[in-house]
């Protein structure tokens, strides 16, 4: 029979002493102990020190050689952490930013698998999208041309940023609605 087993009675507090209805668990006890330290672990900051060389240059390192020990200064690292909030804030943008790129993905492959059906549909001449903007033209009407002539010119897009010419043949470009409208809010 294991000595670990049976849970053992230890008293919380005086209040406990009279009466040991608490029980210690040992295996309870490790895990707990491994939690707190754990947590603890990831809470400190490193001790992370500044000094300035012979060579006029400022290093930086968490180990100081032993002829600038004098002069190293402890740098608090903790500042550059990561609050928990900032890091949730980061975590839900990456998964928006992750969602509508998948959006755009699925838009693309669509419009990629209709392409040839509205190919032989539409004339020659056809530009997308076909109608323009005005200055009497709504923020919402251009944002939605805006994206639609982003959409026509994202398949002539070169790995290096620029536009293929035969795009301006197939697409309408159509100015960014923010200058009138403001930035889009979501």
């Amino acid at each position: 029979m294991s000595a670990m087993a049976e849970p053992v009675c230890v008293p919380l507090s005086f209040a406990h002493l009279a009466d040991c209805r608490v029980l210690f668990d040992p295996r309870r006890a490790a895990a707990i102990a491994c939690a707190a330290l754990f947590a603890c672990a990831s809470a400190h900051a490193a001790a992370i020190y500044r000094w300035v060389d012979e060579n006029g240059r400022t290093q930086v390192s968490d180990v100081v050689p032993e002829k600038y020990r004098a002069t190293a200064t402890r740098i608090d690292s903790g500042q550059y952490e990561v609050s928990p909030e900032r890091r949730k804030e980061a975590e839900e943008r990456a998964a928006r930013d992750k969602a509508l790129a998948a959006e755009a993905a699925a838009r693309r492959a669509g419009a990629t698998a209709s392409a040839p059906a509205a190919k032989a549909a539409a004339p020659a001449s056809a530009r997308r999208p076909a109608q323009g903007v005005t200055d009497a033209t709504d923020c919402d009407t251009w944002r939605r041309l805006y994206r639609e002539s982003q959409d026509c010119f994202a398949p002539y897009r070169t790995t290096r940023g620029s536009t293929k010419a035969e795009a301006f043949e197939k697409c309408n470009p159509i100015p960014s609605p923010d200058a009138k409208c403001g930035p889009l809010r979501e």
